[in-house]
């Protein structure tokens, strides 16, 4: 798989490269902003994931994810010091597929980058459905990956549509944490379930709708159906 490591500090950079190597990527380094969005020129230039570090020189890391959104559907991994659920949040909401918060681990970011691969290539080989659900006020379109709300569309990445979508195939059943994360990220790693917990988060504020998802203590979540 290619790769597209978007990091300023040459040794990080470097010693990363090393070991992304040694498990088969082929990686590609830009050392600013600008270096990452010309390597995507002109539709991704086919890399498989782009490993973002947000501390850039020359722009802000959260503006460049929403500039890759825009050029490309490669799925984007953030990588930052910064770890309060608010700055996940607003990664998610500009497009971001996962967060890494630093120091990590290198089998956790392998793992994450594997997942995020994964779910590409089963979206892409399995995105041809026809059908619809109607719940109250929102409608999920399985066949074209778009969700609305009264109308309106709301803007999801991946994994918030494949996470909605899943609790919303059996409003009211509870799904374990343990089965969401091997569904939505194919993977029974335990170090998902934070990740989990974030995407839940960004879901209810997108839609407006705290209530629609509940969270069932010691266990997992659940859709509940709207009235209206």
């Amino acid at each position: 798989m290619r790769l597209l490591l978007v990091e300023d500090d040459n040794h990080v950079a470097a010693a990363l490269s090393a070991v992304l190597a040694r498990h088969g990527f082929d990686v590609t380094h830009a050392r600013s902003g600008e270096e990452a969005l010309q390597a995507l020129v002109p539709e991704g230039d086919g890399f498989g994931v782009v490993l973002l570090d947000l501390g850039l020189p020359d722009q802000d890391g959260y503006e460049v994810c929403g500039k890759i959104r825009k050029r490309t559907s490669t799925p984007v991994i953030m990588v930052t010091a910064r770890s309060d659920v608010r700055s996940r949040i607003h990664g998610l909401n500009l497009g971001a597929d996962d967060y890494v918060v630093k120091p990590y681990d290198t089998g956790e970011l392998l793992a994450r980058i594997h997942a995020v691969s994964r779910r590409t290539v089963h979206e892409e080989a399995t995105g041809g459905t026809e059908t619809g659900l109607r719940l109250g006020p929102v409608r999920i379109e399985l066949s074209t990956r778009q969700v609305s709300v009264n109308g309106s569309v709301v803007q999801l990445t991946r994994k918030e549509f494949d996470l909605l979508a899943l609790l919303a195939q059996r409003p009211g059943v509870v799904f374990r944490r343990e089965q969401i994360i091997s569904e939505v990220w194919r993977t029974s790693w335990e170090g998902t379930g934070r990740t989990l917990e974030v995407h839940v988060a960004s879901l209810r504020a997108k839609l407006r709708m705290p209530a629609l998802i509940e969270t069932v203590r010691g266990v997992g979540y659940r859709l509940v159906a709207p009235t209206a």
